[in-house]
């Protein structure tokens, strides 16, 4: 099957209602030339998550957004993955922050939860879905190793970034700038694989 490839000027749908995620997203893509336009955009629903791994979600989002705007749309299903928790909270990484995805309650839940435990080794994972109104879809994953620090840290990025510092570092990548965190996060990771393969090389 000849993969299909995005080019400079092509929009494509980012199936997250996340702004934080959209801002991050159009940095990444940004000297690509390709348009990242977010699902909040064309006021699409959010789809139920109810899968039982990243790359599940990552599908359900990306589908559901291609299909109903016509045009390509990436998704991603992150999660936050503490060694002392057996990989929770995992793919409930937002679900933790309660009805209103506040991280400062998931933050407090992970500290808490961790208790004692001296294993403070945690990863970010991310698995990036590329679907296409025709059905097809392709993926990716990128990892961050890293360890949970306490208390939180830093005024940029989003999520758990305040209490995550990478392997090698000495910052929390709240602390970081975004060109330094999307250097060695997942979900530049990830997206430096998709776009190796799926973004067309003159874009």
């Amino acid at each position: 099957m000849t993969k299909s490839q995005i080019k400079r000027g092509d929009q494509l749908v980012l199936a997250s209602h996340n702004q934080g995620k959209l801002a991050e997203f159009q940095a990444l893509f940004a000297a690509s030339g390709v348009v990242i336009k977010s699902a909040a955009a064309f006021d699409l629903p959010e789809p139920e998550e109810n899968a039982d791994s990243f790359e599940g979600n990552a599908r359900i989002k990306a589908l559901a957004a291609a299909q109903a705007t016509g045009l390509p749309a990436l998704a991603d299903d992150s999660g936050f993955c503490v060694a002392s928790l057996d990989g929770q909270p995992g793919i409930y990484s937002a679900r933790w922050g309660g009805a209103h995805r506040d991280f400062s309650i998931a933050m407090r839940r992970v500290h808490d939860e961790m208790g004692a435990a001296t294993d403070k080794r945690a990863a970010f994972v991310t698995v990036l879905c590329l679907a296409w109104p025709n059905g097809q879809t392709y993926f990716v994953e990128g990892r961050c190793d890293g360890q949970v620090a306490w208390p939180p840290q830093g005024e940029n990025g989003h999520g758990y970034d305040p209490i995550f510092i990478p392997d090698g570092e000495t910052r929390r990548f709240a602390e970081m700038t975004d060109a330094e965190k999307n250097a060695i996060s997942h979900r530049g990771r990830a997206l430096r694989q998709l776009m190796d393969i799926h973004v067309a090389p003159d874009a």
